[in-house]
């Protein structure tokens, strides 16, 4: 059972926009690492790990969609017998191992990024929402919108945490920051209704947006990366 709505002229696109995704969130991990080396702010450090995890899920769904959007069937001919070979079920571990993957590192990733402005918790706590993240990503291949419900949530408090720093530095770049992450949580609310396909687009191509926004981030942090304070 294969849960891909990706209407088949969007197929291109689609993978078009992953890649780009990856390519946005491997330039804020090097760009937060680089800000890392120079004040040795372990927040910086772990912000970039987050956008990583999250790089990470983004090429295990590309892969995982390369494979299935290719024909896997075929036909051979034996006397007046036609027997056809269906090799997908050969590939649904596959399939399933990489989206697990995709959705497990989504939200660890979230969740890293949503810790680093708020107290930090205990081994316990981390322990735990571990433990729930990989029954969410685990029961998603059964109940596909468990993993948008649950990647919502993180944002929603992602977003919740960074207004607060907002409120505090007043930083365009916070606030650009906090503009994407609502845009990702847009596109989560349509995707939970991705069985109709129009919307599937719709939500591809907000999270799109989000991150154009996030590489306007970038370049606005990279254009001031001399500045003693870097925001």
């Amino acid at each position: 059972m294969k849960i891909v709505f990706t209407p088949d002229w969007f197929l291109g696109a689609d993978i078009f926009i992953e890649l780009f995704s990856f390519a946005i969130l491997s330039l804020f991990f090097i760009l937060s690492i680089k800000n890392y080396k120079m004040s040795r702010n372990k927040n910086s450090f772990f912000l970039g790990v987050g956008f990583l995890l999250i790089a990470f899920a983004e090429i295990f769904t590309i892969l995982t969609k390369l494979v299935l959007y290719y024909d896997t069937s075929f036909t051979q001919q034996v006397g007046q017998m036609i027997v056809t070979y269906n090799i997908v079920k050969s590939v649904d571990i596959f399939y399933y191992i990489g989206f697990f993957l995709h959705k497990f590192f989504t939200l660890m990733g979230l969740y890293i990024i949503y810790k680093i402005p708020s107290k930090k918790g205990t081994a316990e706590d981390f322990v735990l929402v571990v433990f729930f993240i990989i029954l969410s990503s685990l029961f998603s291949n059964i109940f596909f919108y468990i993993f948008h419900i649950t990647a919502l949530l993180m944002i929603g408090l992602i977003i919740s945490s960074y207004r607060e720093v907002y409120r505090k530095n007043k930083s365009k770049n916070t606030n650009l920051l906090v503009i994407s992450f609502g845009l990702l949580a847009l596109s989560h609310i349509i995707f939970i209704m991705s069985n109709l396909n129009v919307l599937y687009v719709i939500g591809q191509s907000i999270q799109l947006v989000s991150y154009i926004i996030l590489l306007v981030l970038i370049i606005r942090i990279t254009k001031h990366g001399k500045k003693k304070k870097p925001q």
